[in-house]
């Protein structure tokens, strides 16, 4: 079970640290998207520390299993209220947001499943 976690946990890591990337540098079809679903452009930063503190959540939780699932709880967190903001600008075109909230409760079950 901890291969598993350890293979969900950095896949997941590694995807949340690119979006975290894209988001912190201003890619033009993240500020596209989010203009689209209305969030102000000063929350970019903040969302991409989520999504980094996150990754590194992730990452440290290979060795404090608290900290892992703790982790993954944060980042199942953030991807509902992404969907609850795409729900809510009519925008139904979430499937990113939503494969992410499946790795992360992936991540979380495997996390207790082996600590």
């Amino acid at each position: 079970m901890f291969i598993a976690y350890a293979v969900v946990g950095i896949l997941l890591a590694a995807a949340l640290s690119a979006s975290a990337f894209f988001m912190a540098s201003r890619s033009e079809a993240i500020t596209t998207n989010m203009a689209k679903l209305a969030v102000p452009d000063s929350w970019l930063p903040r969302l991409a520390s989520l999504k980094a503190a996150g990754a590194l959540g992730l990452l440290v939780g290979l060795w404090v299993p608290f900290l892992g699932a703790a982790a993954a709880v944060g980042v199942v967190l953030y991807f509902v209220g992404a969907v609850i903001f795409h729900v809510r600008a009519k925008d139904y075109a979430f499937a990113p947001a939503a494969v992410f909230i499946v790795l992360a409760v992936a991540a979380l079950i495997l996390r207790i499943a082996t600590a």
